[in-house]
Parts: structure tokens; sequence; C-alpha cells
């Protein structure tokens, strides 16, 4: 079944090749589909195209497609072209002709549209609560490991004293600017495009309002023209925040890596959670670190393979659009698979203790000598060349006393004013919104 069929068939070679992975990927859009139908069908009760028992009878059979789409007892049989077929085609054989009104109004365009914009409003939700899970995680190992002194590194060169407190607190914060761009690329998302049709409006008096109350969007995509021109906007903007994040996960690991050298040696997991090598009986390899990193790395290239997909489009409707799909939602499993492993790890970390009483790591407290130099009345530039003296003379004397107090240092990590500011990114989702809308429909 062809939502397009006017009882011609189309030549087999050409149906496989434009149908794609269409049938595999509208899977994942399948509830979505369901719950975006029955808010057009209530919309189009209320403009007399169906009427109260027609409603009735397209709602259950709707919300039973539903239950068996959330228990696993749906599927896009052979020869059914994508899940809007197939929703169509069950309520067709189920109630003849009522089932064939449901598209009234709408067309395929803006109903894979809204059915994208849901699928990816309910993946940021997911994204969030698993960054959110992540960042938590960060905080409290930055607080129990905050006395936990460690060399920090400028070039790959040892620097100045760090510590465990800073560097997982480090990334707790960079987690809260990737959530400010996932926020942003939600409020392109959260916008209603259902009543846009092919992109240029209906004939029909759709109540536009009433479906954006009804599926929980913030607002309209009001010009029709431009609602169809999302289409690749609006996974572009997610893709963008995911490639944010991951490219804080992607340094994460890139550390991990590096800290469980041996030549560094800062930290450690379980021989479970570590793999070996095949000649080697004393490695312990990173693996699971060094696929994160590859796997974010592929992740930051999202944006650009679906920007090459989008690029020198006009206006209105391309089939080149039907791609993207390919590229955004392995992105978002990746991206929610990296998250939660990271986290899994973590939960396991090993972190050595007395790191920098390595000889190694002494010049790490130049500056520390030169600052005190500089409280006792010696100017900045002077101390500066004094202490550069001692190293090269190779008399360098030094104490490992360490008193940073300004705000986000060594001692005065502000992991609390990190939460708050995560927390006040997070309540602006209100995700609630929608979530209520939805329970509405299908109660």
């Amino acid at each position: 079944m062809k939502l397009w069929d006017k009882g011609k068939e189309i030549t087999k070679h050409i149906e496989v090749f434009t149908v794609g992975k269409d049938r595999e990927l509208d899977m994942f859009f399948a509830e979505f589909d369901v719950l975006g139908s029955i808010a057009h069908i209530k919309m189009l009760q209320t403009i007399d195209l169906l009427t109260k028992n027609e409603l009735l009878e397209l709602t259950e059979e709707l919300k039973n497609i539903y239950k068996n789409i959330k228990s696993n007892n749906f599927e896009i049989e052979a020869g059914v072209e994508d899940v809007h077929s197939q929703v169509e085609l069950l309520l067709t054989k189920k109630l003849g002709d009522v089932g064939k009104k449901i598209h009234s109004g709408r067309s395929r365009n803006d109903q894979v549209l809204l059915d994208l914009k849901l699928y990816m409003r309910n993946e940021i939700k997911t994204i969030t609560e698993n960054t959110s899970s992540l960042f938590n995680q960060l905080i409290s190992l930055s607080e129990k490991y905050k006395s936990v002194i460690i060399p920090g590194y400028t070039h790959l060169q040892v620097a100045m004293p760090s510590s465990f407190g800073l560097w997982f607190g480090a990334y707790a914060e960079s987690l809260t600017d990737d959530l400010i761009m996932l926020k942003a690329a939600y409020k392109i998302v959260n916008q209603n495009p259902l009543g846009s049709a092919a992109g240029y409006g209906s004939s029909f008096p759709l109540d536009r309002e009433l479906t954006t109350k009804l599926l929980g969007f913030d607002q309209l995509n009001y010009n029709v023209v431009y609602a169809q021109m999302g289409r690749g906007k609006a996974e572009r903007s997610l893709s963008y925040a995911m490639a944010s994040i991951a490219g804080t996960i992607s340094k994460m690991a890139a550390d991990v890596c590096l800290f469980m050298s041996q030549n560094f040696d800062f930290v450690g997991f379980p021989d479970d959670y570590v793999t070996g090598s095949s000649i080697m009986p004393h490695k312990k390899n990173p693996d699971v670190f060094e696929l994160i990193r590859a796997k974010c790395n592929r992740l930051q290239n999202t944006p650009q393979q679906i920007t090459m997909i989008s690029s020198n489009l006009t206006s209105g409707y391309f089939r080149d659009y039907q791609l993207i799909k390919e590229n955004i939602i392995p992105a978002i499993n990746e991206l929610n698979s990296c998250i939660k492993i990271v986290e899994f790890m973590f939960d396991k970390i090993i972190i050595k203790d007395n790191i920098v009483d390595k000889d190694i790591y002494k010049y790490i407290y130049s500056v520390e000598e030169v600052n005190k130099m500089v409280l006792s009345g010696t100017a900045f530039r002077n101390a500066y060349k004094k202490i550069g003296s001692q190293i090269d003379a190779g008399n360098f004397t030094y104490s490992t006393d360490i008193n940073h107090t300004h705000v986000g240092s060594i001692g005065n990590l502000c992991n609390d004013k990190i939460k708050i500011k995560m927390d006040s990114i997070l309540s602006s989702f209100n995700f609630e919104s929608w979530q209520t809308a939805f329970n509405q429909l299908i109660k």
C-alpha cells in the first residue's frame, strides 16, 4: 500500500530504491504517527470533516494500534511503503471507508515532518535525562576526589597543579553548555508543522492552533512554506547540539586513555572492565574509552552529513530529505549509548593517590614559588626570572602547599553553583507539558 497510489504499478526496482530504509527506520516513528493522527482527527471533527461517531471509531482503533506498538506487536507489512501507510491500512481493514478519511487535510510531507519532530522531541528528553545523570555523577566524583592533586598540562607538558576535583568538575560544567545548545535545538523542534500539508496549506479550514495544543507544542511553524523548509533544519540543529555533547565526551575519553597509560597511571578500572592483548599478557587496554572517543568523533561529523544532504535545495519538498533519517536516528542511539557507558565505567573508576609525589612533577610548583615571592613584595617579572634561573641551574626548591581560593580553583570548586546552573537549564525544558498532552490523547 502507498498513500500516493492511483492504481498504477511502479517498477519493482524503482520501488525498492525509493523506499530505501523507510520501512526499517519508520518503526521509530510509529507511536508518534498514531498520536499525530489522533490529534489530527480530533481537529477534523471540529471542522465537520468527520462525524462524532467516525471520530470515536477512528480514535478507538488508533488507541488499539498504539497499544500494539507499545507492546511490540506492530510491524510494517511487506509491500507497505511506510508507517503512515501501515496505520491507514489497519484502519481501513477494520473500519472500511472511514479509515480512508484520516488523511483529509494532510499530506505525507507534513505527516512525516510531524512524526520526526515528535520523535526528536522525545529523544531530546532522553538525551537530557542521560546527560543530567552523567553530570550528577561527575559532580559527585569531583567532590569525592577534590583533594587528590594531579599535574595539569599545557602542550602536553607538565604545567601547574590541578586536581581530580577540577578535572571531573570541568566536564560537568561543559555539559551545562552542551545542554544550552540542546535547549536551542529543542525550541526549534518543538513547533508544530501539521497543517502545512505539502508545504502550501489546504483549502480546508484547518484549526492548526488546536493540533498545536493537543500535541503539546510550544507554538506553531506559522508559515506553511517555512514549515516544510524546517525539514532538515530541525535535524541539523539537533545534530549540532548532539555534536557538542559528543565533543565533551570525546575529550574526556581521550583524557582517560592518557591517564590509564603506565606513563601516567592516574586512573584504573577493574580487570573485568578492560580488555587485554593477544600477545602481551601485561596489557589492560582502555578499549571502551577508545571506542567512545571514536564514536563521539563520528557523531561530530553528523551535522556536516545532514548539511550536505539538505544544501542547495530550493524551497518545497524534495525526496533528498528522506535520507536524513539514516543519519539522525543512528546518531541519537549512538550518543545515548556513549553517555550511558561512560557513566557505567565511571561508577568503578579507580583513582590513584600520591600522583604528584614523583620527582618528574616537581615543576608544577614553580608558579606557586613565583607567587610566594610576589606576595612578599618582589615584582612578578623579577620573581619569574629568579625561579627560572633556579630551574635551569638544577637547584629549584619548592613546597607542596597549595592555597588556591578564588572562584573555580582547586580550593573553591563551586560545584554547588555549577549544579544550580544545570538545574536551571533542566527546568527550562518543561517536558511535562507535552507529556501531559500525550496522556490526554491516549487516556
